[in-house]
């Protein structure tokens, strides 16, 4: 577990089933990450699951710490198509703008860097998204490549370990 000034980060698991699904329900947010229904919800979580016992990381869910609520999702995936480790972020819209994206992505980054052996992670990110594009450059994140993930096309933004 993670907590940040405002936020507390904890893997996801399968009892955020009913969180998971509202989140993606929403069209705001789901035009760029896509909608779940229950039955996919619980496969994606079981899969998040496996990934924190197999790689030791994962995605996460961002509650409030005055209230415990459900606001997004950020954290890590790996994807093996590309060997590459990639940072993301999901919020519902009704937070949009408060700057939890960028203080979760933030410290999902910090914990990366001094927990996992990557060289650099990667932040794809759906054409036309420019919001998840702002947080990607403050967090330092710069475009490395185009490519496709899911049959969409994604620009992979890219940040190097900080040396030292």
């Amino acid at each position: 577990m993670i907590e940040t000034e405002r936020l507390v980060i904890r893997p996801l698991t399968c009892a955020d089933t009913d969180a998971f699904v509202a989140l993606h329900a929403d069209d705001r947010v789901n035009r760029f990450v896509g909608s779940y229904t229950r039955e996919r919800a619980q496969e994606r979580l079981a899969g998040i699951e496996k990934q924190w016992a197999e790689r030791g990381h994962g995605l996460c869910a961002v509650e409030l710490k005055d209230g415990g609520a459900f606001v997004g999702r950020t954290g890590l995936q790996y994807w093996e198509q590309f060997d590459e480790t990639e940072l993301g972020w999901t919020f519902a819209a009704e937070v949009w703008g408060r700057g939890y994206a960028t203080e979760a992505a933030r410290a999902c980054l910090d914990w990366a860097w001094d927990t996992l052996p990557v060289p650099y992670v990667t932040a794809m990110i759906r054409h036309g998204n420019t919001p998840s594009v702002r947080v990607a450059e403050r967090l330092g994140f710069a475009p490395l490549r185009e490519d496709d993930l899911y049959g969409a096309p994604v620009t992979v933004h890219g940040l190097n370990r900080p040396l030292g």
